[in-house]
């Protein structure tokens, strides 16, 4: 196994938001609490010691000894749970959608980042535990968004009409989608386990959330990793003083607004991920997720007609906190009330978005996590490694936009200059002789070189783009290879863990393949890894 890096910024995958974080710009030293180096987690774990309690730790225990009560239980998990109680366990958070098989191999990079910190973590402060969490967005209602997942190419899709918090969904008709998964996965042994894998979670669970739970347990119960599923009652309990504070102060509103307002007066430029509503929770029930308005003192469950006076509101929060679902302002609220927990780890887009809520933590005094971007990485098959030796093509190569690495390669291997910068840079150095005439007879002529400069320089361009077509159309053969290994290796033009899922290289690698990515991806690295098995 060979690991190659290159730095995030290189990329040129990433935002400059994260890339800008990932260098700690002092700019963006106010919207978070400590950068997650190992130095800093001492802190981090005081802080939090001292701003969470016992009884939470109790009620978080119970909870998940419930929602684990009928699924095959790996030892090491079952202590992390009960280690959950003591005042010197922590947590390390990821948190995904419901997707359908996992959906993109990034899933896994998620869920290993946490299980390595959590290692690390302990190697570094021995008197302290810390669980790996994975945190189930159960109550998201974004159907279309995690409903299929790709292989080999294709997309498998689960087609059925949907409402609602997407956990609760039963899992009706995946006995088809199971058969089509078989038929596109062959008959080896490790196609026979994603087979009996995708049965076993889909088809013998009720609901989504519980396949899921299935599903991520049987991939990674050996590293004790601990499921969380937030649509809950006992652990929305503790939601409620956080939810009053939206419904009768637009606490979250009001201070998230600030932080973005500060963001966009930062001179980079930074796109907003998300922003902030009035009020940032949702209604639940069976088939509905829908948001919760206010107006003229009533408040109106949007598309439905549920209405409440503040009174009743109040009441309904008390009776049935599990009817309040955060969005995507609060829900990392949630998360950090229930959970002892240190750092968040996430993708670009969802780092961007809890940039904009540490005032939001401040103001409810919530400690405020640690954000570490996941890992990322490249799996390179034998065979294709194979392909890019022939080729002669580095690995920072097929990081680029598809007609610029066209561009580069076929300059380097073609047998004739095609790059006119030493030309280009005569012209310019003769025009500066006639810039010098000009100013000594007649500056009304400097305009005039100007523009002959201008021209001049244009028509070598248009030059050099059709000799470098000319060529790419006598390269043919080359061009065609060395695209088609690029765009094997960066699908859709994308990052391979965006679109491809894990089945695709379980088949290659079998049950070698996540040991091999929990041996090899380091959490707090800055680089992009790229393996080659």
């Amino acid at each position: 196994m060979k690991i190659d890096e290159i730095p995030y910024v290189k990329t040129g995958y990433f935002s400059k938001l994260m890339c800008d974080y990932l260098e700690e710009k002092n700019n963006l030293i106010p919207f978070y609490n400590r950068f997650p180096s190992i130095e800093n987690f001492e802190a981090q774990i005081k802080e939090k010691q001292n701003n969470f309690s016992v009884s939470n730790r109790v009620v978080l225990s119970d909870a998940l000894q419930k929602q684990y009560s009928r699924v095959d239980i790996s030892t090491y998990t079952q202590d992390n749970i009960t280690l959950l109680k003591n005042e010197n366990t922590f947590t390390i958070v990821t948190g995904h959608q419901l997707n359908l098989f996992t959906g993109p191999l990034y899933f896994l990079y998620k869920i290993i980042s946490t299980i390595n910190l959590a290692k690390e973590l302990k190697n570094k402060h021995p008197d302290y535990d810390f669980v790996p969490v994975y945190w189930m967005a159960t109550e998201d209602h974004d159907f279309d968004e995690i409903n299929y997942f790709n292989l080999n190419g294709k997309k498998i899709q689960w087609n059925k009409e949907a409402s609602g918090g997407v956990g609760r969904l039963n899992t009706e008709g995946l006995d088809i989608l199971s058969e089509t998964l078989s038929a596109e996965l062959g008959g080896s042994q490790n196609a026979e386990f994603l087979k009996d894998l995708f049965k076993k979670a889909y088809l013998n669970n009720d609901n989504l959330t519980d396949a899921t739970r299935y599903l991520a347990n049987e991939l990674f119960k050996e590293y004790g990793l601990v499921i969380v599923d937030g649509d809950d009652t006992s652990l929305k309990q503790l939601l409620i003083p956080f939810v009053k504070l939206d419904l009768l102060e637009e606490k979250s509103f009001k201070t998230v607004t600030q932080s973005i307002e500060k963001l966009n007066d930062l001179p980079e430029n930074y796109a907003i991920q998300v922003n902030p509503r009035e009020i940032n929770y949702f209604y639940l029930i069976d088939g509905v997720r829908e948001r919760i308005i206010e107006k003229d003192g009533m408040f109106f469950i949007n598309d439905t007609t549920l209405k409440f006076s503040k009174e009743e509101m109040l009441t309904e929060l008390e009776q049935h906190p599990e009817r309040f679902s955060p969005n995507v302002v609060c829900r990392p609220l949630y998360q950090e009330v229930i959970l002892p927990n240190l750092c968040y780890i996430g993708g670009g887009g969802e780092l961007a978005y809890w940039l904009e809520l540490k005032a939001y933590f401040e103001a409810v005094n919530i400690t405020f996590p640690m954000l570490l971007l996941r890992n990322s990485a490249l799996i390179v098959k034998e065979k294709q490694q194979e392909k890019l030796e022939k080729l002669d093509l580095k690995i920072e190569h097929l990081f680029l936009k598809q007609n610029t690495f066209i561009n580069k390669k076929i300059r380097e291997i073609s047998n004739i200059d095609i790059d006119f910068k030493d030309q280009k840079e005569h012209l310019q150095n003769q025009f500066k002789g006639l810039y010098v005439l000009a100013e000594q007879t007649d500056k009304s002529f400097l305009g005039a070189v100007k523009a002959q400069e201008v021209k001049q320089l244009k028509g070598l361009d248009a030059l050099e783009k059709r000799l470098l077509k000319a060529q790419k159309r006598k390269l043919k053969d080359h061009v065609i290879r060395i695209t088609e290994i690029q765009n094997e290796l960066f699908p859709n033009q994308s990052l391979q863990e965006r679109q491809a899922n894990f089945s695709e290289f379980y088949l290659e690698y079998g049950e070698e393949l996540i040991p091999a990515l929990v041996a090899n991806l380091k959490p707090l690295s800055k680089n992009f890894k790229v393996i080659t098995f």
